[in-house]
């Protein structure tokens, strides 16, 4: 009998790409909110979302994984892996939530994790500013003053520059931010006659547990979106950008909700959100925990 969470199945299960959850995260994270124009904005999103307002945010994360046996750190090719993630503010139902159009991610394993939980992530390389317990020329203050860069690049071409000088300490997180995340999960068909026909086409909302945020800084901030000859990016340039955090959080994934089928339209799923608004794992109160989904 073969095992495995995902391809490749095998006897033992031990050669799959993306393990069997629980999966355990913990992140350096470098946040940008920026605004985009409105109609570019709504192009993005799938129904039955909706835009919620023109504000975005991206998030550059520095990643560490492990499994419940902990043991993937120790060979940190299995567990480190740095992501550029772009969220746009939405509404289901005539609720908040978070939608992500395009997530880059370094590491495959990754990648299938992602695919698993409806992110659309693609391969790019994400660059990141440390900061370190020893002052030094070489690194920035964690605290006012200090400045942080990030970069994206994709297939060969820079994407994404962002800079963020700290200022102060603040209890908010960026906005949008994953808390009321939802994704498409897709899977096409490939048999002739059936390419518009999706296996799998559904509207999902992120879940997690055991979250932490460490301190959060804000500051300001400054980004640019770069010209690719076919990645759509650039059409969700910013028109203005608001601010700038840095943080850290950790967090445990197992589980998400379906909303609906989207190959059944109307049809929403068991246990899906009610009309009226998503059910949501992390409520009003609790939204400053952090992100309830890593990827």
């Amino acid at each position: 009998m073969l095992k495995g969470f995902t391809l490749p199945r095998t006897p033992l299960g031990t050669s799959s790409l993306a393990p069997a959850p629980p999966w355990h995260y913990v992140g350096n994270a470098l946040a940008v909110e920026f605004e985009t124009a409105p109609a570019a904005a709504a192009a993005f999103l799938p129904a039955p979302l909706a835009l919620g307002s023109p504000r975005c945010a991206a998030y550059f994360v520095e990643w560490q994984y492990a499994s419940d046996g902990g043991e993937e750190y120790l060979d940190p090719i299995r567990s480190q892996y740095r992501e550029t993630i772009i969220l746009l503010s939405a509404t289901y139902e005539g609720s908040p939530v978070g939608y992500c159009p395009f997530i880059w991610v370094d590491q495959d394993v990754s990648l299938m994790r992602g695919l698993v939980q409806g992110w659309p992530k693609q391969i790019g390389s994400t660059w990141m500013t440390r900061a370190y317990d020893l002052a030094s020329k070489a690194a920035p203050v964690l605290g006012p003053g200090g400045k942080f860069g990030a970069t994206l690049a994709a297939r060969d071409r820079r994407l994404v520059e962002a800079q963020v000088t700290l200022c102060e300490r603040t209890d908010q997180l960026p906005s949008p931010g994953f808390a009321r995340a939802v994704n498409t999960r897709y899977f096409p068909e490939l048999a002739a006659g059936k390419h518009d026909s999706p296996a799998v086409h559904e509207l999902v909302q992120l879940k997690s547990r055991d979250i932490q945020v460490s301190p959060v800084w804000k500051g300001h901030a400054v980004m640019q979106f770069f010209d690719h000859p076919y990645l759509e990016l650039p059409c969700l340039r910013p028109t203005a950008v608001l601010a700038g955090y840095r943080f850290s959080f950790a967090l445990t994934v197992d589980d998400l909700v379906c909303l609906r089928d989207l190959r059944q339209r109307g049809v929403a799923q068991p246990g899906a959100a009610p009309k009226g608004g998503p059910v949501m794992p992390v409520g009003d109160a609790e939204a400053r925990k952090g992100p309830p989904s890593a990827s």
